[in-house]
């Protein structure tokens, strides 16, 4: 897995000066920087199993094709001795495949070692001290690469083809037993156009934009093409190295659904990522995790890595520091201009210094609250422009931003007449008008075509875009007067309750078992949404809109279908909207105090929620926040122990917030330590 200049991986490895940080402060006495604070709230509690490690060229710096994955011979031999003195074992392929089939026991602390892309330095620097120590290692090969004459098209470089293992010195290495060849591709390690705009995005999960046809490869073509490159690269692998691969290492770590199903059928059940976190006895076969090693990882680096991936803490759950994006404001109909405010958004964004972006999907040019259109290519709304793809992907190529959400809603769709779903809405009772009143028209989540549109919308948008999470819109809601479609009918009455709202409500005991199922309801199609997105994007974060009357009021359950306990369950992150001009607060700060309050109240309360502020007073005509009491917020939240702070709405053209000032008021948490986070080495 070589970074090309087109498409680079997104990893989340920690740096030079984290480590020294680190060490200044002694990882050992459980410190790390709370701007890189770990999420101790791990969903996944079972044991790490195994570590994979990951490199690239085993060369000097002065002989290297990219430093930035280079270790040098010297280097790598003490990564080697230091995981030997420090008790860790080397495993190969066999025995991870038999420890899964027979449960046949793994050696305390084991390590897969795997080598990408097949450069000759492996041969040269790395095999002999392989044979030396007997460790057992993968090599990943791009059939392209290896059966080229003169010259490699590496990414669009022309490289010399000697750069690159010979056949004689792949055989050598199988021959001893210590090498297993795995797959990296025939032609699939490289960019492809992903939009009209022509960015270059990984071949392997991309539907390729066909610029001479003004669309995009339609499924069954996008899945052909990879079916026939993987079959091409087992069958010259075998015939070139004498191995068929049962391995397959995915080009810049991405991989979805269909793609690990086609390696499944070709006979490689294992897949190599480069995804952060352990490997446990709940990770699939197709998606193991791998650490990459850098060039400039120190042995403290590795230390620190491996501890991490051992104590089944994520180095990726960094402080979240959240810009709230309206693509609205963005779009254009004069494509020039939309270039332009791409490029000012992206300058503001680097301003800002957040690491997540809450990014439009949908389109809401009334500002009612519902989608008339989206911004990506689908099957059952009109899309307002094919932008979402172009403005997601150069914010995560571009900018320092770790993470980009698509804000999309759940159930406030307004679909077109000739759509069959358009008239299955939510049915709010007829009530008194000073009563609770959610306001977006909502599509019923009772209605099984209502279902199947908002699921095709999501899995229309899962393979559009490159996208690390998504955040639900604050509709996923029903208030405690609905519904009352004849779709929610028929649900009630599976529940074993009175058909219709009005009966319900009559009967108290009803009533609260109604809420309870609405909640749960409406949270388990969230999560059926995600895991249609997450097929497509494996290491996708849920987020969710939560009123703050949910974390405040004790009733409010009753009144939305919300529930803070049940949200922090079940979603990666509940972003609180903390808005105190909003909720007509007399006392903003007391507001924001009593959230906490009732957030820290819940398990995994505080790394698990977002604070997202207000930068206007809606209330007001608009009046912006001021920077200084947004500044002064922050610092606050910050004090009382808060993680994550986003702000809602952000304004590129008249600078509100201001970006300088936003960015120093995030920078506080960078300064703040926070102890006990990191498991004693």
């Amino acid at each position: 897995m070589m970074i090309s200049t087109t498409v680079k991986y997104q990893g989340n490895v920690f740096k030079p000066i984290l480590t020294l940080i680190l060490i200044l402060l002694g990882v050992t006495s459980g410190y790390v920087m709370a701007n890189e604070l770990p999420n101790v709230c791990s969903r996944d509690q079972n044991k790490n199993e195994f570590t994979v490690l990951s490199y690239h060229e085993i060369a000097n710096q002065s002989e290297t094709l990219d430093s930035t994955y280079a270790t040098s011979p010297a280097h790598f031999e003490q990564q080697i001795r230091w995981l030997i003195d420090h008790g860790y074992h080397f495993v190969k392929v066999d025995d991870i495949l038999t420890y899964r089939k027979n449960k046949k026991a793994l050696p305390n602390k084991a390590v897969l070692m795997t080598f990408d892309d097949g450069y000759q330095s492996v041969y040269a620097n790395a095999y002999p001290i392989l044979k030396k120590y007997k460790i057992p290692s993968v090599i990943a090969l791009v059939g392209n690469w290896m059966r080229a004459k003169d010259k490699v098209d590496f990414d669009g470089h022309m490289i010399d083809r000697n750069k690159f293992l010979s056949q004689a010195e792949i055989k050598e290495m199988v021959s001893s037993g210590l090498v297993e060849i795995a797959s990296h591709s025939c032609c699939m390690h490289k960019g492809i156009p992903g939009n009209p705009q022509g960015n270059m995005q990984p071949a392997l999960t991309t539907r390729q934009w066909l610029a001479d046809k003004k669309r995009y490869e339609d499924e069954k073509s996008y899945q052909q093409r990879i079916y026939n490159d993987l079959l091409e690269n087992n069958i010259f692998l075998k015939s070139y190295t004498g191995q068929k691969p049962r391995v397959m290492v995915w080009p810049y770590g991405r991989y979805n659904k269909e793609v690990r199903t086609i390696a499944q059928r070709l006979g490689m059940p294992i897949g190599l990522t480069l995804d952060d976190g352990s490997n446990t006895c709940t990770t699939p076969l197709w998606g193991l995790r791998r650490i990459l090693v850098e060039g400039n990882m120190s042995l403290q680096d590795l230390d620190f890595l491996i501890g991490m991936r051992n104590g089944n803490f994520t180095d990726d759950a960094r402080t979240t520091k959240a810009a709230h994006i309206d693509l609205d404001y963005i779009y254009d109909s004069e494509p020039i201009q939309q270039e332009k405010n791409i490029d000012l958004l992206l300058d503001r964004i680097k301003k800002l210094g957040v690491n997540t972006v809450y990014l439009q999907a949908f389109a809401d040019p009334d500002a009612n609250g519902a989608a008339d259109s989206v911004y990506f290519p689908n099957r059952n709304i009109p899309m307002r422009a094919n932008l979402f793809n172009r403005v997601s992907w150069q914010i995560s190529k571009c900018t320092q931003v770790k993470r980009v959400y698509a804000w999309m809603p759940m159930l406030a769709w307004e679909l077109p007449q000739n759509n069959e779903a358009t008239k299955d809405t939510v049915v709010t009772l007829q009530v008194d008008p000073t009563h609770l009143n959610m306001g977006y028209p909502r599509l019923s989540p009772f209605s099984p075509k209502a279902r199947k549109v908002i699921q095709e919308i999501y899995e229309d948008l899962s393979k559009s875009a490159y996208i690390d999470g998504i955040l639900f819109h604050d509709d996923v809601t029903l208030s405690d007067f609905e519904d009352d479609s004849t779709f929610a009918h028929k649900q009630y009455k599976k529940w074993g309750l009175s058909q219709s709202v009005t009966q319900i409500r009559t009967n108290r005991k009803q009533f609260v078992k109604w809420t309870q199922l609405k909640t749960a309801y409406l949270d388990d199609f969230a999560m059926q949404l995600a895991q249609i997105v997450r097929d497509e994007q494996p290491g996708l974060k849920t987020a969710r809109n939560l009123y703050a009357q949910v974390a405040l009021n004790s009733d409010s359950q009753e009144w939305y279908a919300q529930s803070l306990a049940e949200s922090i369950k079940k979603y990666d992150y509940t972003a609180i909207m903390a808005m105190p001009y909003m909720e007509q607060a007399s006392d903003p700060q007391h507001f924001l105090d009593e959230i906490l309050k009732h957030v820290k109240q819940e398990e995994c309360g505080l790394e698990r929620t977002v604070i997202e502020l207000q930068t206007v007073n809606w209330r007001k005509d608009n009046e912006p926040i001021s920077s200084e009491e947004l500044d002064s917020t922050i610092k606050h939240l910050y004090d009382l122990g808060v993680h994550h702070i986003a702000y809602y709405p952000d304004s590129v053209f008249t600078n509100n917030p201001d970006a300088h000032r936003m960015n120093e008021a995030f920078s506080q948490k960078s300064i703040r330590m926070y102890s006990n986070t990191i498991p004693n080495q």
